[in-house]
């Protein structure tokens, strides 16, 4: 269990615009302790006058002044990377907005997200940020909702969504809904897909049937596949008997669509618009082909992920993950709303759903009522090379 709060001597952090702009400073000092359960009982005995003391008592010490808000991520176990790189994000955020009002303790999950959840209650949190993986969102969700402590889970599985769990992961039903009313408005109206088999490629099919409907297009075929070579050239062959398209979503990830993508140019879609999820984001590796070339994928900015980064590497000497701009942004909030928020008393989780939203590393976002959040996302073509915008995010919800 790791405890951290930002001395009071960190970087400058310039207010955010309504433009939702973060604009980076140089990194302070971290100020970071490792908090000790002291057991109780008699010390050994000492020459002199007994004095009395305070009661010695096991988790954390009372903070009257400071929010106590606890982050449930993996840190042991083969998701640790990954739960490090999240909490050194919220350690970054916590210096930039100099926030001397809130203090995260982390929390392993690799070792049991019951046990987790239990010891962050039993030490007052009264907000819970994570945890990372849908099963253990499960789990911690309705242990946080017996103590009235909402959790902002990192997954994007929004069937965990509800009853005090909020979902701040990257919903590729919002990502291909996005693509689609982008594509539909280039012209392209006749959409296929390859979606893999799976939960995944499930949602992903079913989120490309009702963005479709909502444009006024048509899904001429759909086909899925077990990601080996012969089950996608089986499935590619089955679209291009089944029906013509001018679209075809690629619902996997980049280093799927770089396997699909040439064989899918000799079987049918010589001249399809490929499109992707926002699973394509985090492969740079995509620009290096031609098969993909002109591809659209929508998704979160990273204009200032590229900052985030730029400041991680500085600080901890490696690159993160991408999911650590949901560590970032989730302190972000955190801040935001801890202005107006007593120390001591409950989350006021009604603030979460502010119409205006919130603003981060990864753009504007809000959560509804159903607890998921909406993202302002953008559309980026595959270049020689490189990626370009060519439909910028909606910097606030009110565009």
């Amino acid at each position: 269990m790791t405890e951290t709060d930002a001395p009071r001597q960190a970087d400058l952090f310039a207010s955010m615009q309504r433009a939702g702009r973060i604009l980076f400073a140089a990194t302070a000092l971290l100020v970071a302790a490792c908090q000790s359960i002291v057991p109780k009982g008699p010390g050994p005995a000492q020459p002199g006058p007994t004095q009395t003391g305070p009661e010695v008592t096991e988790g954390l010490p009372t903070d009257t002044l400071r929010h106590r808000v606890a982050l449930l991520v993996p840190m042991s176990g083969p998701n640790a990377g990954v739960g490090q790189s999240i909490a050194n994000a919220t350690t970054l955020a916590l210096l930039d907005t100099k926030a001397d009002k809130v203090r995260i303790t982390t929390y392993d999950t690799g070792i049991g997200a019951a046990a987790a959840a239990n010891k962050a209650l039993a030490d007052g949190n009264k907000l819970i940020l994570g945890p990372l993986l849908a099963e253990d969102a499960r789990i911690v969700g309705p242990i946080a909702a017996r103590a009235n402590v909402p959790v902002i889970s990192f997954s994007n599985d929004t069937s965990v969504a509800g009853n005090g769990v909020y979902i701040m992961g990257y919903n590729p039903n919002q990502s291909i809904e996005r693509v689609v009313q982008f594509a539909k408005g280039k012209g392209l109206s006749h959409f296929a897909a390859l979606v893999p088999k799976g939960t995944y490629g499930e949602r992903a099919g079913t989120a490309l049937l009702r963005a479709v409907e909502g444009v006024g297009g048509t899904v001429v075929a759909m086909q899925s596949f077990d990601r080996s070579a012969a089950s996608i050239t089986a499935a590619v062959k089955k679209l291009q008997a089944s029906s013509s398209y001018d679209a075809l979503l690629i619902a996997d990830s980049g280093r799927v669509a770089m396997q699909v993508a040439p064989i899918v140019r000799k079987n049918g879609g010589a001249t399809a618009r490929l499109l992707g999820t926002e699973l394509w984001n985090t492969d740079s590796g995509l620009a290096s082909g031609a098969a993909l070339r002109g591809g659209w994928f929508a998704s979160v900015s990273d204009g200032l992920y590229g900052q985030l980064a730029t400041k991680y590497r500085a600080r901890y000497g490696n690159a993160p993950f991408r999911l650590s701009a949901l560590g970032y942004d989730s302190v972000l909030l955190t801040v935001r709303i801890a202005r107006d928020w007593k120390p001591g008393t409950a989350f006021p989780a009604a603030r979460l759903r502010d119409a205006g939203g919130f603003a981060g590393i990864d753009g504007a976002f809000r959560f509804g009522r159903d607890g998921i959040a909406e993202r302002a996302l953008e559309v980026s073509e595959i270049g020689a090379g490189t990626f370009t915008v060519v439909a910028p995010a909606p910097r606030t919800f009110a565009e």
